[in-house]
């Protein structure tokens, strides 16, 4: 008996898995097929040239080498492995690598969803609520380090909440996950920042007699936390790099994924929320004081930036998970659990495996996905290395794209090094607020040539400013050069 019992025990472990991986194969198809939407951020492509930098070199950037205009300067990537991950899933087919790897990490934050949500919701159940969830965040799922970064966080925090959940300490086994999230992308001070809350959670749970021991052992997990996120080839610099952009002030309410939420019209997020109220009147239900913290918080961060809505999106429900089970009588029994013997486990998780990777041969064509077309004007950028152009003002978008074809930048996605006020002068010049602040720019940093799209409506200040002229247009981009080195241009290429 106590050796059936024994091996029951891994069974029921494994099969624990078997329907979350099931969806997450799901949900991973479900996005391999619309791809292309993961193709549109202009942050990308520069991304992947940082990883085949660091993969041709064998090193890593602690100066910026992309740019004029900061060259030299200190810059650190603090998405190095991610970045490295996409640069190897491009090389082979494209962008098909890099739709796969992020559709990969979706897949896999639905199945730990799921996972994480089967104590108090039946998968099928969980699978429901996660289809609103993820339509939520559908904005900011990109082909970009954040994205491998997204199951490592929701395992790390949903870890942290599952501790408090029984009133216990964080698994030490979590701390290897706090390294790979620091190596992946800098959004994990954001774990760092929830141990705390998350811990006070469970120590206003536990007994009196209790708080003492628990406060200091998940100190000790904090501090433990903080050393495992400075594992990176980078150390303590990557945990200084990461906070630096919140230090960009004005100009987080200018970046588009750093704006505040907009509740002009109709949207997801803001359906959750008046959601979120109405459950709370209608149903009386009620969370402890240290749960409507993390709430709030949660709330605060998606509102405060747009960034934020697929965390709050995937968070929100652990945090309301137990309360709301216990208070409903929806905590699903231990002998719910689905009895699978360890061989049908295996076998169902092969096929469903199996499966996965024969659509995904399927997909992965070179020519199956193309890049935002808007964002790589590859004729205008032809036409100036032919010019033999080098001091090139753009628009931070076209800049990404400029690092991959080995041109220096005015200005690219990287905002933490070039600083509040270079960025927020390049909005005014490029938005055409101050024609002054543009003559300023393309006089101090020497420009030869400007390359800006259609609809900037720089580039129709561009047509009125003495000493310019335009020698090429197209409907993604417009080129202006210096009056003098249009004179020398041949009469085909103006």
């Amino acid at each position: 008996m106590s050796i059936s019992m024994t091996s029951s025990v891994p069974a029921r472990g494994v099969a624990r898995w078997l329907m979350p991986l099931c969806i997450g194969t799901i949900v991973y198809v479900f996005f391999l097929g619309m791809g292309d939407i993961m193709l549109r951020d202009p942050d990308t492509p520069w991304q992947i040239a940082v990883g085949q930098w660091i993969l041709e070199h064998r090193a890593l950037p602690y100066n910026d080498i992309y740019s004029f205009t900061r060259a030299g300067e200190a810059w650190i990537s603090s998405s190095w492995l991610s970045q490295i991950l996409f640069a190897l899933a491009y090389e082979p087919s494209n962008w098909s690598g890099a739709v796969i790897l992020t559709s990969l990490a979706i897949g896999a934050t639905a199945a730990i969803f799921v996972y994480l949500l089967e104590p108090y919701l039946a998968p099928a159940r969980a699978f429901l609520l996660l289809i609103p969830l993820l339509a939520m965040a559908l904005g900011h799922f990109l082909a970009r380090p954040h994205m491998l970064a997204l199951p490592v966080m929701l395992a790390f925090v949903g870890g942290l909440l599952a501790a408090a959940d029984r009133r216990a300490a964080p698994a030490w086994l979590l701390l290897p996950l706090m390294a790979l999230w620091a190596n992946l992308h800098g959004g994990f001070v954001m774990g760092l920042v929830l141990i705390g809350p998350i811990g006070l959670d469970a120590i206003a749970a536990a007994d009196r007699k209790d708080r003492f021991a628990l406060a200091a052992r998940w100190a000790l997990f904090g501090l433990a936390a903080l050393a495992a996120s400075c594992c990176t080839p980078y150390g303590w610099e990557t945990l200084l790099g990461a906070t630096k952009i919140l230090s960009l002030g004005k100009l987080l309410t200018v970046i588009p994924e750093w704006m505040p939420a907009d509740f002009s019209s109709f949207n997801l997020f803001g359906a959750a929320l008046l959601g979120l109220i109405a459950l709370g009147y209608c149903s009386g239900l009620v969370l402890p004081w240290t749960r409507i913290l993390l709430l709030l918080g949660l709330t605060w961060a998606a509102l405060s930036h747009v960034r934020n809505i697929e965390v709050f999106a995937l968070l929100t429900p652990l945090v309301v998970a137990k309360p709301i089970a216990e208070q409903l009588g929806l905590t699903r029994a231990a002998a719910q659990e689905a009895r699978y013997s360890l061989a049908m486990t295996a076998m169902a998780a092969l096929a469903i495996v199996a499966a996965g990777w024969s659509i995904t041969r399927s997909y992965a064509t070179p020519d199956r996905y193309a890049f935002l077309r808007n964002l790589t004007p590859a004729a205008a950028v032809d036409l100036l290395e032919q010019r033999h152009a080098r001091r090139i003002f753009s628009t931070a978008p076209i800049g990404g794209y400029l690092i991959t074809r080995n041109i220096k930048t005015f200005i690219d996605g990287r905002a933490e090094l070039y600083g509040e006020q270079f960025v927020l002068d390049y909005y005014d010049a490029i938005e055409g607020k101050n024609v002054e602040t543009l003559v300023r720019l393309l006089e101090t940093y020497r420009i030869d040539a400007t390359l800006l799209n259609t609809t900037t409506p720089a580039a129709q200040i561009m047509d009125h400013l003495s000493g310019w002229k335009r020698i090429y247009t197209d409907d993604v981009a417009v080129v202006h050069v210096r009056d003098d080195v249009a004179a020398q241009l041949p009469s085909g290429a103006r």
